[in-house]
């Protein structure tokens, strides 16, 4: 463990073995930091917060401060950042409230970009990455594998389905579902995440049933619950559509058009 003469811990605080924090960084009590990880200087953690393993944090990050709901009353809501996270500078992210799970969660191997925010009671997949400035309003679902481009913002209560893409600048103001690519202001569809897909593994069946489902949503006329109606047929034995079919079902702010 190397914690820099300069940084404030608060006794309370529980660092595990081979953490290293910077100078100026002040860490509250309610806060746990697992092995390995990194808090560059000038970064402020506030508790009820728990850090996993090999996270990197850089300095003039806010990390577990209290949420910018007006409705928050300094109730003991907690964030939870899982393992090997990069959080550049001057990241922003919020604890959750109690009209919510009263809790902000992360997941894994994500990497915020410098400026990201994320707000109040969001729940953060693995495997994302989101670019300088995206903006998450607070109770945003993001599924593993997601792309925000730079200064996107994210319309509270939104869901973002696993593998899909927003454009730099989008403004999110409905559900993206999974493996779709949206842009705009306010972001619509354009088509498939094809090459994030291929990228990730995802063998040319699949990929040739995900357009076909992509079609039927987008491309044939329907409503959404006529189009869920041939989806439940083209998922059968797909799984990779079943997935889509899930994202669009759990939907209740409406998909991008």
């Amino acid at each position: 463990m190397t914690i820099h003469p300069q940084a404030i811990i608060d006794p309370a605080a529980k660092i595990s073995e081979g953490v290293s924090v910077g100078p100026f960084s002040v860490i509250g009590p309610d806060v746990e930091i697992g092995e390995g990880s990194v808090i560059h200087s000038h970064v402020v953690v506030k508790g009820p917060t728990v850090i996993g393993k090999n996270n990197t944090i850089f300095q003039f990050a806010s990390v577990g401060e209290d949420c910018q709901d007006k409705k928050f009353a300094g109730e003991a809501t907690r964030l939870v950042i899982g393992d090997d996270n990069v959080i550049r500078e001057g990241c922003t992210i919020h604890r959750g409230t109690i009209q919510d799970e009263a809790i902000t969660r992360i997941g894994d191997d994500n990497l915020f970009m410098a400026y990201v925010h994320v707000a109040h009671d969001c729940r953060i997949g693995s495997h994302c990455i989101f670019a300088n400035t995206t903006t998450m309003a607070g109770h945003v679902h993001v599924d593993d594998h997601v792309i925000l481009g730079g200064g996107t913002m994210v319309h509270q209560f939104c869901k973002i389905g696993t593998h899909s893409m927003a454009a730099g600048g989008s403004i999110v103001l409905r559900d993206i579902p999974a493996y779709v690519m949206a842009s705009g202001q306010s972001a619509s569809a354009h088509g498939l995440n094809s090459e994030g897909l291929k990228r990730r593994g995802f063998d040319q069946d699949a990929i040739r049933a995900l357009k076909d489902a992509y079609r039927t949503i987008y491309r044939k006329g329907l409503r959404l619950a006529e189009a869920l109606e041939v989806l439940e047929v083209q998922a059968a034995n797909v799984p990779e559509v079943r997935v889509l079919l899930d994202s669009l079902k759990r939907s209740e702010r409406g998909i991008v058009r």
